[in-house]
């Protein structure tokens, strides 16, 4: 068989695991608690926060979806144009042209186009948090952030597009079976890597002070049988007064991690609960099952991409030969962004099946579903969520169940119903 043949079984053998795996660890049963106990949740929210929470998100939400539309914009017209190649060419000029220039050079250059027009609208969106009292953070640190996101994505990007184009230049009839394989081991690598390398470029972490907290929760990831490394606070209130916890990191490098803002807004008990969804997601693997999904999701867009690169048409419109070359890259990333736009919601969809059971795993290894829904208002109070959001924006984008279907589930918890 011809490699194009070869990577059309590859990719239905890929497809056929993505999906063997999704239906066997996403608890795709779970519906949300009755309306009416979500509607009793709602009353428990003084209508002038619920107010503020919905006039901030409504600010917000012009910045949101305008950058969504300019990054598409933008994607779209380097990509489906020359104009994408001759910025590559331009990057690897000073460099003789080389091929690997043009693929690290160049391809940072189309994506630092995209990010520096959406820049003033995350400015804008900067001075709605302040405004609000969500962040604390001056302009300073909050464009020394903005360097430290670009530089990472730099570096990370720059290695991507410099191990993809090494393979695409010296394997050009087997590109997609390398690259599939590493583009794979690189989302399992990072799964390791950037809990203990890129999570400390943003913030300090210091370990929590011995004390009746830190002893609960330790306690509690023993009686949970998921071992953790270590319990660290971080220093979020230096940018934000929102509150919230996490367990990052597999096997030897799973940590929780608290915000030092939780520490101050919530009572040890509620650390405790929300402590114990995130328990959750490693009781059940969630990090691991990502990880998975994501590697072999990488895999299929490698190969989708190489099979992509025989529509004519498309290579025309960017002006190029073939889609494994560097003056592509303006091509494969607005693929990328057409693609990461219509599969959104799905994500999002899985992902609130997955944590609305680790909300249940918390209720259960807890057992206090007053403590859980309390601390539920208080993560909607602070953080200043809209507790009951448009159904239409809901299901496009939301990654975790909404204010009160989280509180109306604790309720039914109360009343025995699992």
């Amino acid at each position: 068989m011809t490699p194009r043949w070869w990577a059309l079984v590859a990719f239905g053998v890929l497809l056929v695991a993505l999906v063997l795996v999704a239906a066997l660890t996403v608890p795709w049963h779970r519906a949300p608690a009755p309306r009416a106990d979500q509607v009793a949740a709602l009353g428990q929210f003084p209508p002038e926060q619920v107010a503020r929470a919905r006039q901030f998100r409504a600010e917000l939400r012009p910045g949101n979806y305008l950058g969504m539309a300019l990054g598409l914009l933008v994607a779209l017209l380097l990509g489906l144009t020359p104009l994408g190649a001759r910025l590559v060419e331009l990057a690897g000029r000073p460099f003789g042209d080389h091929w690997l220039a043009r693929a690290v050079l160049g391809g940072l250059l189309v994506v630092l186009a995209g990010e520096l027009l959406t820049v003033p609208l995350a400015a804008w969106r900067h001075t709605i948090v302040v405004r609000y009292g969500i962040s604390t953070q001056s302009w300073a640190g909050w464009g020394a952030d903005l360097a430290k996101s670009m530089l990472v994505g730099a570096v990370l990007g720059g290695l991507a597009l410099a191990g993809f184009f090494t393979v695409t230049h010296f394997a050009p009839r087997w590109w997609w079976a390398f690259g599939a394989a590493g583009a794979a081991g690189l989302v399992v690598l990072l799964s390791f890597v950037l809990p203990v390398v890129v999570e400390p470029i943003f913030n300090r972490f210091t370990p929590m002070p011995d004390g009746p907290l830190r002893t609960e929760l330790i306690q509690l990831a023993e009686r949970d049988g998921v071992p953790v490394k270590d319990v660290l606070v971080a220093d979020a209130s230096r940018r934000t007064r929102a509150v919230n916890a996490y367990v990052s990191g597999l096997g030897p490098t799973r940590r929780i991690v608290v915000y030092d803002t939780m520490l101050t807004e919530a009572t040890p008990d509620e650390v405790v609960s929300v402590t114990a969804h995130e328990l959750g997601h490693a009781k059940d693997g969630d990090v691991l099952t990502g990880t998975i999904l994501g590697a072999l999701g990488a895999a299929l867009a490698v190969i989708a991409v190489y099979l992509l690169g025989s529509w004519a048409g498309l290579l025309r419109l960017a002006g190029v030969d073939s889609i494994g070359e560097p003056r592509a890259i303006a091509l494969l990333l607005a693929v990328a962004t057409v693609a990461g736009l219509l599969t959104g919601p799905g994500q999002a969809f899985v992902s609130r099946h997955i944590e609305a059971r680790a909300d249940q795993h918390a209720l259960d290894l807890t057992g206090d579903p007053q403590t859980f829904e309390a601390m539920q208002r208080r993560l909607g109070t602070v953080n200043l969520s809209d507790p009951d959001p448009p159904t239409w924006e809901f299901l496009m984008f939301a990654s975790h169940p909404s204010t009160v279907q989280r509180m109306a589930a604790a309720r039914a918890y109360a009343r025995g119903e699992r």
